[in-house]
């Protein structure tokens, strides 16, 4: 471990990654089994995020809302895929009230407080919000509707690591419902894209995307596709889905409507989200072993300036500082000045690297007296010494400069790491050696791809595009080639 208490990714890449989590101040361990506690450095960045996403959400034409956190059981029933999904990841709610215990010492479940029908904790909310479509929609007049929803959601998960999977995560869940098939597939594509394009413009993520095979897609859905990103490790990580829901739950909640002609009809539905596994994504891709490094349009502290001074010139050295930190937030949100006295300026530097603040600012007495200020940029750890008066339009440019050099980094990193293979033999090497992606003709078969995954861990990520080509496992013809990866 450094000294900074952050193992060298290449040494244990798990560990680095709890490490940053905690030296940056992101999130820690709840008392809660499988749940985590979202820090207000870590919370910052998920608001940037929503902040930033919101936008693009609303621009879709969903309006937000919000749905009951508990779901009456009988409606995870009638639709028999989706419970499937969820069953056992499903906390359920028995009970209704609690009572003092009988020696008067705790605190019990009361026997006679049972629930007539056990209420589920929301693993999605489908079905709860489809029961109240089917009450909104009456009339074409009604169509397209499109509400999305942020909330929290428990998924009682074996396995858990802050941010990536936690029994309880934020997220946003849009659904939409439509008159026609062909809407609703062009909705599932426009949601697919807005998280592409978020991931590249936002997070800094280059991505694979396209449509999931039919044991990867959603419970319930006729088509899902996803968000693929590489982490650093060599595996993938799904962090955005948008599924495709056909009529499926229509026809399971009794959601009808009166079309243009008078006749009754079934509208065709669709769901997508991203969660804050987003945030765990952003961390694995782009940091390093001095701790965090963020996209400057995320980072809840863009510029960090730090005032080094003695006790003599302490009052120039902070009255020139504060003239700076005018200076930037005429164009600059999200400046902060480090004027703490009891730590010392080396102190100040670790620490808003770990936290991957992207630029900091270093003020002397030598800056003073030539009227410049030193800027490090957090992703290079390059040095600029920069004129006063031009400062803002500088530091400004200086922060798209870092956000366009981590999606550079993003993208190198992909196609780097994906690889074309024609012999299962060749994919297995890659998959045991290099990991990344593997792009290979797949027949289409469940045999086969259950095949791979044993042998592999290696799980069919994404469809890539249509050629003719042989089946990497069993050798059949094959008309689509596909991404594979270990993933997440």
């Amino acid at each position: 471990m450094s000294k900074r208490g952050i193992t060298p990714k290449e040494k244990n890449y798990s560990q680095w990654y709890l490490d940053i989590v905690e030296r940056a101040q992101l999130a820690e361990a709840s008392t809660v089994r499988g749940c985590m506690v979202i820090k207000p450095y870590g919370y910052a960045i998920w608001e940037n995020i929503q902040r930033e996403l919101d936008k693009r959400i609303k621009e879709l034409g969903a309006s937000n809302a919000y749905f009951p956190l508990f779901i009456p059981i009988s409606f995870f029933s009638k639709e028999a895929d989706h419970i499937k999904g969820f069953a056992k990841e499903s906390a359920v709610v028995t009970h209704y009230r609690l009572k003092e215990s009988d020696d008067g010492k705790s605190i019990v479940v009361d026997p006679e407080a049972k629930l007539e029908e056990e209420l589920i904790i929301r693993p999605t909310s489908e079905t709860v919000m489809y029961d109240t479509f089917s009450r909104w929609i009456k009339s074409w007049r009604d169509l397209p509707l499109k509400i999305n929803q942020w909330a929290n959601v428990v998924r009682w998960e074996k396995r858990t690591r802050p941010f990536l999977r936690t029994t309880e995560f934020l997220w946003q869940e849009g659904h939409t419902v439509h008159s026609s098939h062909k809407e609703a597939e062009k909705q599932v594509i426009d949601a697919l894209n807005m998280y592409v394009r978020f991931a590249k413009e936002i997070l800094a993520l280059d991505t694979y995307s396209g449509r999931k095979s039919d044991s990867e897609k959603f419970a319930g859905a006729v088509d899902t596709y996803g968000v693929e990103a590489l982490m650093q490790d060599g595996k993938a990580l799904q962090f955005g889905t948008s599924h495709d829901l056909g009529q499926n739950f229509a026809k399971v909640f009794d959601i009808k409507y009166v079309n243009k002609k008078g006749e009754l009809e079934y509208p065709w539905q669709t769901s997508w989200g991203v969660s804050t596994r987003m945030v765990g994504a952003v961390i694995m891709s782009h940091s390093d072993n001095l701790g965090l490094v963020l996209p400057p349009i995320i980072a809840p502290i863009k510029v960090v300036i730090v005032p080094i001074y003695s006790e003599e010139n302490k009052e120039e050295v902070n009255r020139y500082a504060t003239d700076v930190l005018t200076k930037l937030n005429t164009l600059i949100d999200d400046v902060e000045l480090d004027d703490r006295d009891f730590v010392t300026p080396g102190y100040k530097y670790n620490e808003w690297e770990k936290k991957g603040v992207p630029i900091r600012i270093e003020i002397g007495q030598n800056d003073i007296e030539k009227s410049v200020v030193t800027v490090v940029r957090r992703d290079t750890g390059e040095k600029t010494e920069i004129n006063k008066e031009n400062l803002a339009s500088e530091v400004s440019n200086i922060l798209l400069e870092i956000q366009q050099n981590l999606l550079d980094r993003s993208r190198n990193l992909i196609e780097e790491h994906t690889h074309e293979v024609s012999s299962y033999k060749e994919f297995k090497e890659i998959i045991g050696s290099k990991k990344g992606f593997v792009k290979a003709y797949w027949c289409g078969s469940k045999e086969c791809e259950d095949n791979i995954k044993y042998d592999t861990k290696a799980t069919n990520r994404c469809f890539s595009k249509e050629r003719k080509g042989k089946c990497v496992y069993c050798g059949k013809e094959s008309t689509e080639e596909w991404v594979f990866a270990i993933a997440y």
